[in-house]
Formats: C-alpha cells, structure tokens, sequence
C-alpha cells in the first residue's frame, strides 16, 4: 500500500492503472516511456513478506523530526538481496535501453553477485541517492545509481514506514528532502487549499513546505524562485526553478487538474518538462528517464 498525494492510499495496481490512463491522454509517450511499466509491474508483485516495517512509536518518530533527521538516518531496513533482485531487473533493464555506460552496469551486477554491493548501498546519503564511495568505485553516474536505488527501494520502504505514517503530520518539518528516507524532494503538487506539498519518489513520503523556498537549497528570497512552462502549455503543469542553485521541480496544481494521477505518475509521464527544464540549464536531485539519457546536473 502506498500513499496517494491528495486522495489518501493507493495500492501499486492503482498506480500501474493510473499509468495507462495517463498514456491514454499523451499516446505519443507510449512507446519511449514504456520501460516504466516494467518498474510497476515489479512493484505491484512485491509482497513484503520477508520485511519487518519500522515499529518506532508516535514519540520516538517526532523527536527526530524535532532534531530535523529523518528517519532513515537512524535506522535501516533488513531486506535480504535475493528480496530486492526482482525489483532491480526492471531499472537495470531501463539503464541498459537508455545508453547507460554498459560496463558500469555490469561492475554493478558484478559486485552485487559477490556481495560486495549490498542493498544499503542504495539508500540515500545526505544531498544524495545511493553511496557515493560506490558509485565512484564502480564508474556509475548519480542518475543511474539514483535511478536503480528508486526503482529498487520504493516498495520496500513503503512498507517499512506504513506503520510511521499515522505519526507524521503538517509542520512537524520544513526541510526540502523526506522526513522518512531523507531523499530529495521528486515533485510538488499545489493543493485545494493552495498549499504546497512535496513528494518522494524513493519511499512515497509527502510533506508541506513553504511555496516561497527551494527545497534544494532553503533559498527564501522571492527573486530567487522562477516558474515556467513548455511552448505547448497544459493547464495545471509549471516548472519551479531556483536561480540560486539552479534547481527545478515540476508541479502540479490540483485545483486545476483535480483528476490527475499520483505524483510519481505525472513526474515520469511529463518528460517534456524536464527538456525544457534541461534546455533552461537547471537540474533535478531525482532523476527520470530524460536525465539518464541526456546528463542530468554539471559535474555528475
């Protein structure tokens, strides 16, 4: 069970239905982002069975929230690799399709085989997904490893956090990455009451952060933050920059586009937004399938 931004629980079938109907409205999609629905299939298979989730209390949970650590930090999931291959094979797979350096996928596969990659290596560092000692050592790039890490881990941290969700509630924290996993922020969708929410693509986490500040960056000052759209607008959809750090987030505001899908759904059946976004010069902390094809931020 996984957590739909606006409307509450959704299960991974959902997300695989609300995918095909998003397609259905942007056919000509289909074909260049059909990679993703192997990423769901896998997810609507798995079933937890072999994972116990978080059983921290209510007070437990938000003394960390109070510090500004997210919960990952302090903890870890036991997930056995065997529980996670079936969930990687699908990102592997989309890495190899889109011109991933083929040889640092198979140095992945390689130690992974070994044991000397292990799922941990997957979970986000500060600022960051994946462990950056592995992604040097192995020559992957930060969008392939981050890539591999959220079409690996999102189901299983789902459920490690299924029972921390009821703890969590609006203003409890203000920083720009989850207050469960600590990755940054994937998405933002502006809400019916014009609030702003934040979305994790690693754990399905949501948060309220304030409309005026970069979560990459905590920049406050209004001059700073930029909204644009594609040449072909759709009502709804923006991209919101930060001029400071050159970050972006595509948003989506709800009051417009009520029917919309979940925020992973419309990040990743929205590619035409990140070019613009990319052809602007900014970049994006989670990447998709256009930063693992064209680069994603200098110096990666």
């Amino acid at each position: 069970m996984l957590w739909r931004t606006v409307d509450g629980p959704v299960t991974y079938t959902t997300l695989l239905e609300e995918w095909e109907a998003l397609l259905e409205r942007r056919p000509t999609f289909r074909e260049p982002l059909k990679a993703y629905r192997e990423i769901l299939v896998a997810w609507s298979r798995w079933s937890g069975e072999r994972l116990a989730p978080l059983g921290w209390t209510a007070a437990e949970c938000r003394e960390r929230w109070r510090r500004g650590v997210p919960l990952l930090a302090e903890t870890s999931p036991v997930v056995e690799p065997e529980a996670l291959e079936d969930l990687l094979v699908p990102a592997m797979e989309l890495l190899f399709a889109a011109g991933t350096d083929n040889e640092a996928l198979r140095r992945f596969a390689q130690a992974w085989d070994r044991g000397e990659v292990t799922p941990a290596a997957l979970l986000p560092a500060k600022g960051t997904l994946g462990s950056v000692t592995i992604r040097e050592r192995l020559g992957l790039t930060s969008e392939a490893l981050g890539f591999l890490a959220c079409g690996g881990l999102r189901p299983i941290l789902e459920d490690y956090f299924a029972g921390c969700r009821a703890h969590f509630s609006d203003g409890v924290w203000d920083l720009g990455v989850c207050p469960f996993c600590g990755a940054p922020a994937g998405f933002t969708d502006i809400l019916e009451s014009g609030g702003r929410r934040l979305a994790c693509h690693l754990c399905g986490g949501a948060w309220i952060f304030p409309r005026l500040k970069c979560p990459h960056c905590g920049s406050v000052d209004s001059k700073d933050i930029v909204k644009f759209q594609a040449e072909e607008r759709e009502e709804g959809y923006l991209i919101g920059a930060c001029r400071n750090c050159h970050g972006y987030l595509k948003e989506l505001d709800r009051r417009v586009r009520w029917n919309a899908g979940s925020a992973l759904v419309e990040d990743w059946g929205s590619p035409h937004l990140d070019l613009v976004a990319h052809r602007a010069g900014y970049w994006r902390a989670v990447p998709t399938l256009i930063d693992l094809e064209r680069g994603s931020r200098p110096g990666s």
